[in-house]
């Protein structure tokens, strides 16, 4: 499809509107009571299922309540705390250095912009955009896994990496909508547009979308 901006733009919207009328409570689906958990649970979360992270840190963060509480942790006695996420030795060091990050420039405070979001030890644009989104209510686009694939399967982008398509879709999503759309897009992605089998003939957008019955 051959689609020009304005168009997309037009088309992207209808979408947001049938998606946020469908999924009205849409929310990250990781559990946080902070900027801070949220924060460290996305990270713990890459290639590990939110439900296994929130499993993991649900009694953690009675122990580790703030960065300077990872940062003062063995590595040894983290990583054994952390054994049942994916990559826990590298996320080990993801975590810790961050929270050094925190302490040391932000007073252990977790940033509301994407420059000092992004400033941090291993926090990319995806980690910031949740942060941005979810906890300081600021305009942003999180391409999650889902996200990234129903960008590509609506033909918003042709990319394929993360931050690429997020610079597609900020041409197309209007501020006010950038959160509705990383939200209601990711849950639709988890419950209809699934990555092996999407459920073309049960979707409420299945006109509006050039991969209808074609996946």
């Amino acid at each position: 499809m051959n689609e020009t901006i304005p168009n997309k733009i037009k088309r992207a919207n209808k979408i947001i509107d049938i998606l946020s009328r469908e999924y009205p409570d849409a929310k990250v689906h990781l559990d946080y009571e902070s900027p801070f958990q949220l924060l460290i649970s996305t990270i713990l979360a890459a290639q590990c299922t939110d439900v296994k992270v929130n499993q993991v840190m649900r009694e953690l963060y009675k122990k580790y309540k703030e960065p300077a509480d990872f940062v003062k942790a063995k590595p040894e006695t983290l990583q054994n705390e952390l054994k049942e996420i994916t990559f826990f030795r590298q996320k080990t060091r993801a975590v810790q250095n961050c929270c050094k990050s925190l302490v040391e420039n932000f007073k252990g405070k977790v940033p509301n912009t994407i420059d000092d979001l992004t400033s941090l030890s291993g926090v990319g644009r995806k980690t910031a955009n949740v942060i941005l989104a979810n906890c300081f209510g600021k305009p942003a686009i999180i391409t999650d896994t889902h996200v990234i694939r129903l960008s590509q399967r609506m033909e918003f982008s042709e990319n394929e990496t993360g931050d690429k398509i997020e610079s597609d879709l900020l041409k197309i999503i209007p501020e006010e909508k950038q959160i509705s759309y990383s939200l209601s897009v990711s849950e639709h992605g988890r419950q209809v547009c699934k990555a092996r089998k999407p459920k073309c003939a049960e979707c409420v957008i299945n006109e509006l979308c050039p991969s209808n019955g074609k996946v």
